[in-house]
Formats: C-alpha cells, sequence, structure tokens
C-alpha cells in the first residue's frame, strides 16, 4: 500500500519571509517489514560538474566576490568570479602538466584557505581528482600513521600545504621524490618544491578546454576521508554526479537561496564533507560569497569567529552546538554581534551532536529580540557517502533533533534491526564505493543496492514519514546491559547533554556487561565557572572537584533519573574524562564529534574506577554497587 502526504508548515515563512521547500512524500511498508519513502516531486536538472556554475558566474557576475579570505594585515582578500576561473584555468593546465588524473590525484595538506580553494576547483575543472585529508593527521599525530595509509589507499601524484614550513616533516617522511611538492608559501626542506605562483603563472592551453568537456556525471571529482576512528581513513569517491544532484537537493530545500546568493561565514573543514561538499558548493552553484572563518568552536577559537561575525552578515549559517552555545554567551553581552549576525540571516544549521533545548530555546530568543521573528533553526542527516545532503527539515519545530525527510531524488528505506529502524538510502548522490576496495563497496549495500547509512531512525510522530524522524543512534554504539536491555546511546547522549544543562559540551555512554549506566563527561569550562563564580579556583582541574560543582550535578543527575522510562535510559553516575580525546588514538575527529568505542576501549581503567569506586558523581542509591 503506497500512502502519500504533504508536510504541513513547509514553503514561505509570512514572518521571515524565507522560501523553502513544499515536498509530496509517499511511502509503502512491504511484507519484509521495510518501509520505503521517497519523493513524488522530482529533482531538478543539474549540471554535469561543478564549474559549470563557476563559468556561468564568472560570465553573468564577474566582479562579484566568490571567497574571501583574512589578510595579514587583517582585511579581507577577496577573489572575484571573473578572476577565479581565469586562476582556475592557469592552475589546471599546470597540473596537468604534472601528468597527474584520477590514478595519481593531488593531496591537499593544508586548512581552509584560497590557495587550497582554487587548487581543488582547479583539479577538479579537468579531471584530476583532489585529495583534502585533515591537517591534523600531519601537523598533530607523531607517526603520521593514518596519513601512509592515506597515500597508500590513493598514490598522490603530488601533494600541496599552504605553508610548506608547518608540513614539512610529513611532507619528508611520506613522500618520495616521484609525489610533486606544491608549497603556497615557503620551499620543502632536501626537495625540490614549485610554488604555487610558479603554477599561476601557467599560461592555459586548449588542452585545459577539451580535458573539461570530457569531465561528466561519473567523473571522480575528489575522495574524501572517514575519519578513520574505528581504523584506517577509508577513500570515499565523491563524483561529479554526486555533487551536482546534491546541490540540486540544497536548492530545492532551501529555495531562499534561488532567490539572493547566499552570503556564508564558515569555519568547518573541507576535509570533511558537509563544508567541503555541501557548504562550499553551495556558494558556487548560487553565486554566493563564502568568507573563511580561522576561528574554531573552542575557547580560544572562537574570538576569531565572533570578530568575522561582527563585519559579515551571514544569510545562512552552521555550527555545531557547542559553538552556538559559545556564540549566544558572546551574543548575551554585544549587541554589535548579536544584529550583525541575525541582520540578514534566513536559516541556522547545527550538526556533528545532539543540541541542547536551552541552547535551542536560546537561540531561537535572541534571533526574536532582534529581527522581530524566530529564524528557523534546522538540521539533518547525511554522511561523507551520501555527499552529504539527504534528510533535511524545514518546517517550524519546537525542539531539537528532527533530522526530517528524503530529499528530492532519494529514497530511505528502513528496515527493522533489534528493535530499531536501520536508515538505507538509494539516490544520485551515494557514492559507488570507496576507491581501489571493491570488498568494502559491496559491504556497504544491501542486495538492492542501497547504500547501509549505520544509522537508526525513529518517527517523530509514529506511522507518518511526511513529518521527519529523530536521529536514533548508531547501530554499531549501542550495546546491551547485564540485564540483556538494549541502550540507544545516541538518543541517550544528546538526552544527558541537554540534563545537565550546559554544563557539559559532550559525554561517552557507560555501562555495557554492568547493570546501570554511567558516562564520562567533557566539561563546558565557561559554564563551571560561571557556576562557581567567586568560589571558582584558579585551575581547571581544581574547579572540576570542586564540592558546589559536584553536588550541583548530582542535583541535575537526579533530575535525569526521575525522568527516565528505565534502566537503559537513566544514568546514574558521572565521571570527567581524565584527558582531553586524542586525535592520534581515534577519539576524536578533527571536527570534535567523539567517538564513543575508541573512548571506552582506551579509557577502560577510568570506567573501572568510575564502577568501582564511585568516583565523580553518583546518585546515593548507586554508591558502593559494582
Amino acid at each position: 500500500m503506497v500512502t502519500a502526504a504533504q508536510p504541513a508548515g513547509n514553503g514561505s515563512r509570512a514572518a521571515g519571509k524565507v522560501s523553502t521547500w513544499t515536498p509530496e512524500i509517499r511511502w509503502e511498508t512491504r511484507a519484509n517489514g521495510a518501509t520505503y519513502v521517497w519523493r513524488a516531486d522530482e529533482l531538478a536538472a543539474y549540471p554535469d560538474r561543478m564549474t559549470e556554475r563557476l563559468e556561468h558566474w564568472a560570465r553573468t557576475t564577474p566582479e562579484r566576490t566568490w571567497i574571501a579570505a583574512r589578510a595579514k594585515d587583517g582585511s579581507w582578500r577577496r577573489v572575484s568570479y571573473g578572476e577565479a576561473l581565469k586562476l582556475v584555468r592557469s592552475l589546471a593546465q599546470g597540473l596537468m602538466n604534472l601528468g597527474l588524473g584520477p590514478d595519481h590525484p593531488v593531496l591537499i595538506l593544508s586548512g581552509n584557505s584560497i590557495e587550497h580553494a582554487l587548487i581543488a576547483l582547479a583539479a577538479q575543472h579537468v579531471g584530476i581528482p583532489s585529495a583534502a585529508v585533515a591537517p591534523a593527521y600531519a601537523l598533530v599525530s607523531e607517526d603520521f600513521a593514518k596519513l601512509k595509509d592515506i597515500t597508500a589507499q590513493i598514490t598522490p601524484g603530488a601533494v600541496f600545504a599552504d605553508k610548506a614550513g608547518g608540513y614539512d616533516r610529513a611532507v619528508s617522511t611520506i613522500f618520495d621524490g616521484s609525489v610533486a611538492a606544491i608549497a603556497g608559501d615557503g620551499q620543502f626542506s632536501g626537495r625540490p618544491t614549485i610554488s604555487f605562483s610558479e603554477l599561476l603563472a601557467t599560461e592555459p592551453t586548449d588542452a585545459v578546454d577539451l580535458a573539461a568537456s570530457r569531465v561528466g556525471p561519473d567523473t571522480v571529482a575528489k575522495f574524501l576521508f572517514t575519519s578513520g576512528t574505528t581504523g584506517s581513513p577509508k577513500a570515499v569517491i565523491q563524483t561529479q554526479r554526486m555533487m551536482c544532484a546534491n546541490q540540486a537537493m540544497v536548492a530545492d530545500c532551501y529555495a531562499f537561496l534561488t532567490e539572493e546568493p547566499p552570503v556564508i561565514v564558515d569555519w568547518a573543514p573541507w576535509n570533511h564533507v558537509a563544508s567541503g561538499n555541501k557548504v562550499f558548493n553551495m556558494a558556487i552553484y548560487h553565486g554566493g560569497t563564502y568568507y573563511i572563518d580561522e576561528g574554531k568552536p573552542t575557547p580560544k577559537g572562537i574570538a576569531e569567529t565572533l570578530k568575522n561575525l561582527r563585519e559579515v552578515s551571514p544569510t545562512w549559517y552552521f555550527n555545531v552546538p557547542s559553538g552556538y552555545e559559545m556564540l549566544i554567551h558572546a551574543m548575551e553581552s554585544d549587541d554589535q554581534l548579536r544584529e550583525s549576525f541575525f541582520k540578514n540571516l534566513k536559516m541556522m544549521m547545527y550538526a556533528g551532536a545532539g543540541m541542547a533545548q536551552h541552547t535551542w530555546d536560546d537561540l531561537i530568543a535572541l534571533s526574536t529580540r532582534t529581527v522581530g521573528y524566530p529564524v528557523n533553526l534546522v538540521t539533518g542527516l547525511g554522511a561523507t557517502e551520501t555527499a552529504p545532503f539527504s534528510l533535511a527539515i524545514t518546517e517550524t519545530q519546537v525542539s531539537p533533533g528532527n533530522v526530517g525527510i528524503p530529499s528530492q531524488g532519494i529514497t530511505l528505506k528502513l528496515v527493522p534491526n533489534g528493535g530499531k529502524l536501520e536508515a538505507r538510502l538509494k539516490g544520485p548522490n551515494i557514492t559507488p564505493g570507496y576507491w581501489r576496495n571493491p570488498e568494502l563497496t559491496a559491504k556497504a549495500f544491501d542486495d538492492e543496492g542501497y547504500y547501509c547509512l549505520g544509522d537508526a531512525l525513529r518517527y517523530a510522530v509514529p506511522g507518518d514519514p511526511s513529518k521527519g524522524f529523530y536521529f536514533d543512534g548508531r547501530i554499531a554504539e549501542n550495546f546491551k546491559l547485564q540485564t540483556g536491555t538494549w541502550v540507544a546511546v545516541g538518543a541517550l547522549r544528546a538526552t544527558l547533554v541537554n540534563d545537565l544543562g550546559g554544563l557539559i559540551r559532550d559525554c561517552v555512554i557507560t555501562g555495557e556487561n554492568h547493570e546501570e549506566l554511567g558516562a564520562l563527561i567533557l566539561p563546558a569550562m565557561p559554564a563551571v565557572r560561571a557556576l562557581l563564580g567567586n568560589d571558582c579556583p584558579s585551575s581547571d582541574a581544581e574547579a572540576l572537584t570542586h564540592p558546589k560543582l559536584l553536588a550541583e550535578l548530582a542535583l541535575r543527575l537526579g533530575a535525569h533519573g526521575r525522568k527516565a522510562t528505565g534502566s537503559a535510559t537513566r544514568i546514574t553516575r558521572l565521571i570527567f574524562l581524565d584527558s582531553e580525546p586524542s586525535f592520534d588514538r581515534g577519539e576524536v575527529t578533527d571536527k570534535g564529534s567523539l567517538n564513543q568505542r575508541a573512548i571506552l576501549a582506551h579509557r577502560a581503567e577510568l570506567v573501572d574506577r568510575l564502577y568501582a569506586d564511585g568516583t565523580g558523581v553518583v546518585l546515593p542509591e548507586q554508591q558502593g554497587r559494582a
């Protein structure tokens, strides 16, 4: 039986005058128990390659700023669409002259920068894949193990680093003389260095246009790597079809982008799919302006973000929940920041972790106070393998968590699995697989060709897919208590962060083979210090053992426990992580996302302490229980 529905509340919001989609949802549950959810409204046509859009804007709005970054003097260094196309063609010729291609792509060791953007686009323009990897693999890692694995997988023909000095040790350790070394600034030691300016000086020939004409939907545009928290990073193929179809989906969902070129201020790394594909390409697709924010959602890095947002008013904005928390604290005492941030804003998006209700409420209240109506706050669901845009929500919500409905062109398949609904996806945005790894590729798809996302979903309104879904945890993260009861880790993590009211920024759930659940928690130090006030010690370590803090955590943990429906949703004990999560050990990605299983594997002694002697915060009725 096929059922149809159209969600209410989508389309233009009268107060904010923001155009969004009007989807037509269909669904069917088959005899095998699987439910299929899809869109009756078809996906619009999209280009064969992303640089067609760059060419379009270079012709029609050549003077408009495409990308901007801070110069050394603090001013904005800008590149227009007209300039960008000229630079891309010159760089493309230079890369072709190096003999690069699908079997020998260009590996990018760089944070977000104008040079990074140009060299990646130049490679794509002529069918040379690029592979941006997490800078931390070269700057933070001690043994370069993951960078070695990546290099072995894709066999790059050239490596680019925006600043040679910082990456010198990694480049000299990993790449032999057969790999061309390109530097945006400086020289690599002990080997010839091709300067970025030298490549820019290359005179493009007809070969560039011929190569571009041969780039089609199935051409490999880039490789993106999964975080590698459970092993070596996997090279996920990103084709032109995936990226261009994804942008057509985005244009349908965020219809306001088609009415006015977006202004984006973004810090998220391009080696991740969310910003590297969706946000980066969103500006190009719609002729918008992308301001590179060199800040980060950290106590130290947020200052640069705040500076940028005081000067540039975005129309669409992304951050992780902890970043929004820091932004809220700053806006509460900085009217210039608040007014600049909300002045032109059409939509806010969060991802990367569950958002607490108080964060949601504060953002809605601040936007209403500033512009007279609540700016829409949304999230979605996707993966590196889905390019990433797949499920999204635009209908106004009163609380966080709804990841939405399938985008145009996507079919969502929900398969019963251990009491959960496992999500699988099919559409033009899905990767053809993992580079040079047919075995891993085969395991990623089911017998109907659906990509197995590894996530569980639950209905926002039981039985009605048109109202969206809530994330219900990673299938691989969930575990059983000693009682045999399954624990949905993802949902519980978000609940605990919310119930502890801003005192923690994230957590890891413990309890496998125990009778009760516990959590290893990461403190939100600004909130901790605000709670302690004048009683706050100077050192973080002393602050985290202060009786006032522990008493407040116990109070909030008790309130959390009273709301729980059973042992699988009730945390009974807490302990602070004894050190920050380690990137080298795969406990955290460079975007700040925690890996539950990796942390538990490496912090077994801390978990044992939590259950052996109740170090930290334990509810009175659990004290002494092991």
